[in-house]
């Protein structure tokens, strides 16, 4: 099935709220999408300031982080991090002006495969004030302005199979500065991007912490098309995270989905450098 013609049955499984697998098992998911829509939050700045410093305030409920980094794709990450933990959070590497991205018309980046594979693009349709503000303010550093979307349910391995038994995340949707855009049309304001992913990254870590994640799935978050470099983006989430860092011990476990099919593998060795 190509991925266009599977973002149209995702889209009528999350409206029929079921749907059928290979070996004929009818998987009723009305109530875990009504329970994810329902508690959908969309957070503004000003929150998201307030709950870092109340987070931060707080003790530390785990003694230390564990790293892991690994060339897989978040979908991977997210279900072995299940397996082994009782509250997973997952970052959305975000359009900042259309929920889903591109995955109706079958493009393929991190937030379409997981668009495609979760009840994530319902739960998204309830925040339209995310995507009204980024689409009226003209920057392509874009803001942090976040959608947090709980027990999220997800339906489908990255082929596309349909699973008999679906699992839950929490995702963290955020996008990250488009790095490649700034540079051509905003130059003036290429010098903020790495204050930008600090500040960013800092309040995806206290929403996820604020919300009781033990356990985030993170990877190269806007190092794609949004042209991020690999290394800066590493080195920021290192700073908040490491034994020194204001976010260590807060969550037990936390992955690096980092998938890099390139042949040097650049991306993919700027985090195993640093964790």
């Amino acid at each position: 099935m190509q991925r266009k013609q599977m973002a149209s049955e995702t889209v009528k499984i999350l409206e029929q709220g079921l749907y059928k697998t290979l070996q004929g098992t009818t998987v009723n998911l009305t109530h875990q999408l009504k329970q994810c829509v329902d508690n959908t939050q969309c957070y503004t700045l000003e929150t998201l300031v307030n709950i870092r410093e109340s987070v931060l305030s707080k003790s530390k409920p785990f003694s230390q982080t564990q790293f892991e980094v690994v060339n897989e794709t978040t979908l991977l990450g997210a279900k072995r991090l299940v397996e082994g933990y009782n509250h997973v959070g997952v970052l959305n590497f975000a359009s900042a002006k259309n929920p889903g991205g591109g995955f109706l018309n079958g493009a393929q980046a991190q937030e379409e495969s997981l668009a495609r594979s979760a009840g994530l693009y319902q739960s998204l349709l309830r925040c339209f004030m995310y995507y009204d503000y980024h689409r009226s303010h003209k920057s392509c550093l874009y803001s942090d302005h976040m959608i947090y979307s709980p027990y999220c349910p997800i339906f489908r391995q990255d082929n596309g199979t349909l699973l008999e038994t679906p699992y839950l995340v929490d995702f963290i949707t955020s996008p990250a500065p488009n790095a490649g855009v700034v540079s051509r049309n905003e130059p003036k304001k290429v010098s903020l991007i790495p204050e930008v992913l600090e500040e960013r990254s800092s309040k995806i870590l206290s929403l996820a912490a604020y919300h009781g994640c033990d356990a985030l799935v993170l990877g190269a978050w806007g190092c794609g098309v949004f042209r991020n470099e690999p290394e800066m983006v590493a080195r920021t989430f290192f700073e908040h995270l490491h034994s020194q860092g204001a976010f260590w011990g807060f969550f037990q476990k936390v992955v690096f989905s980092v998938l890099d099919t390139s042949s040097k593998q650049k991306t993919f060795k700027a985090f195993q450098d640093c964790f």
